[in-house]
């Protein structure tokens, strides 16, 4: 098989390359790096979601390299121009593991010089990210989650000898729960982890591949005007199902169906300057290549709690080095799980430096408005690697 190339510089950014990390971690990791030109600046690492890539990070990568950082935008194990991972094996899919994510990143930052670096996680990245944290915070010395909040590490059960222990509500009594509510629902994470199903839904999608990704992104973008998220009051079937369908789905519907009821209009598609037409083709001739098994098998590992043993063995450890959350106001990934916001900034983290809601941005923050996450990122960076006084210029956002 021919290795991939990388990409045409023509598709990227002024200052920005398309490289392969050789032999890390078993992978071949394609990365996009900017500010490489001049030795010994911090490094700052941004790790993609779902269904995103390295290519998610185009518009605020040049924009942290400006202000003097070594910036890191590898396509994720399962992704893009990445190769190395198989999902169609045993083997390969135990690869999958969460904690395997957190070695790839390490093995980046190694293999192009630096010992420590920042992290930035969006979406499932953010709980790439989270962990980075957790795990090593000798190589991540700060940390910003973005979309989706982090809730902290398990607790072990504890005086059970003495004492009866609370279990929580196991997960499939909330999806016996929704459903069977009158308007029957189910959750899009164990709808995901049924990878063979998904992925063939999404790639063999009546509306075609191309319209499923603009559909997708405009769904759960702010360009969707009923995007207009709030707290959630509990965890229950009732409350869960007051999110759109692109979270807590119609049970009789796969996602490229539920893509197409809520397709943007032909004047939406040409307001939505923050994914041009070129842009969209990029997504779809990677997934094309790739499909989405890859980006599915972290859902399957998390709904089957595969990765709970071996990260239990960091229960009670916190992120304590500086942490900061940026996400679009109209992101419901900020409450999808309830309770979650709010253990992030009480619990989770010891040096939380605050919550910043991005006004114009749905779920693809960094892309939907790249100046105002750029902005907000830079703050946080400079005064974590140079002190309180570093200041960009104010961003509008919402700090809860």
């Amino acid at each position: 098989m021919n290795e991939l190339a990388p990409l045409d510089a023509a598709i990227l950014p002024p200052g920005v390359r398309s490289r392969f990390a050789p032999d890390v971690n078993g992978l071949r990791i394609h990365f996009l790096e900017a500010g490489f030109e001049t030795p010994n600046r911090p490094c700052v690492l941004l790790l993609h979601g779902f269904p995103e890539l390295s290519y998610s990070w185009r518009k605020v990568i040049p924009v942290i390299a400006a202000a003097g950082y070594h910036v890191l935008a590898p396509d994720l194990r399962g992704y893009g121009r990445t190769t190395g991972w198989d999902v169609t094996a045993t083997t390969g899919r135990s690869a999958f593991r969460l904690l395997a994510a957190v070695r790839d990143a390490i093995g980046l930052v190694n293999a192009v010089g630096h010992r420590e670096t920042a992290v930035v996680g969006h979406d499932y990245g953010s709980v790439v990210a989270a962990w980075c944290a957790v795990t090593r915070p000798d190589v991540f010395r700060a940390v910003a989650l973005m979309s989706a909040p982090f809730p902290g590490t398990a607790r072990l059960p504890f005086d059970t000898v003495n004492r009866r222990s609370e279990d929580a509500a196991p997960a499939s009594a909330i999806l016996q729960d929704l459903a069977q509510l009158d308007r029957p629902r189910k959750n899009y994470q164990w709808y995901y982890s049924d990878t063979d199903a998904a992925n063939e839904d999404m790639m063999n999608a009546r509306q075609g591949l191309p319209d499923f990704l603009r559909g997708y992104y405009h769904y759960k973008s702010a360009d969707w005007i009923d995007n207009k998220p709030f707290r959630l009051a509990s965890h229950t079937a009732a409350e869960l199902a007051k999110m759109p369908t692109y979270y807590i789905m119609d049970l009789a519907d796969d996602m490229a169906q539920t893509v197409a009821k809520q397709m943007p209009s032909a004047a939406e598609i040409a307001a939505a300057g923050w994914l041009t037409d070129d842009e969209l083709r990029f997504y779809v001739e990677e997934y094309s290549r790739t499909t989405f098994r890859g980006g599915l098998e972290w859902y399957r590992r998390g709904t089957q709690r595969l990765d709970v043993p071996e990260l239990e063995l960091f229960a009670g450890r916190t992120i304590d080095q500086p942490a900061v959350f940026i996400s679009g106001k109209s992101d419901w990934g900020v409450y999808q799980s309830p309770g979650a916001l709010e253990r992030m900034q009480e619990i989770a983290c010891t040096q939380f430096r605050g919550v910043h809601l991005v006004e114009g941005a749905g779920h693809w923050v960094q892309q939907e408005r790249p100046a105002q996450t750029s902005g907000l990122l830079l703050n946080f960076l400079d005064q974590e690697f140079r002190g309180p006084d570093s200041r960009h210029a104010a961003i509008p956002s919402q700090l809860t």
